[in-house]
């Protein structure tokens, strides 16, 4: 099974949370991790811009990476969050099985 690592950057750890969890419950992630505090510089409307934001990263199997966006989308404070999708190579034992039971699994995640 494919699986990817998406990332996103957002404004704070609490829009990261909020994103996580809507994804998490949803059943679409395996799990995140927020890395906070990393400088992000981009072109916006003309200009070279920086912000100080908070990285999110999910791991999840390919087929729901649509879905995944949708969440994203309806949880994000940003008007268009720029979600990014790597393909995992390789990952420690088990851990591929574990990603692919937990959004498998029809049990709620609170």
């Amino acid at each position: 099974m494919e699986l990817f690592e998406v990332e996103v950057t957002c404004p704070d750890k609490d829009s990261a949370r909020s994103v996580a969890s809507a994804c998490l419950r949803a059943r679409l992630i395996a799990c995140a991790n927020i890395l906070p505090k990393v400088e992000s510089l981009f072109c916006w409307q003309g200009q070279i811009d920086s912000e100080s934001e908070t990285l999110l990263r999910m791991k999840t199997p390919a087929r729901h990476f649509d879905a995944v966006c949708k969440v994203i989308r309806e949880n994000h404070p940003y008007a268009l969050p720029a979600i990014v999708a790597l393909p995992v190579q390789a990952m420690g034992p088990g851990v591929a099985d574990w990603v692919t039971q937990e959004v498998q699994d029809a049990k709620i995640c609170d």
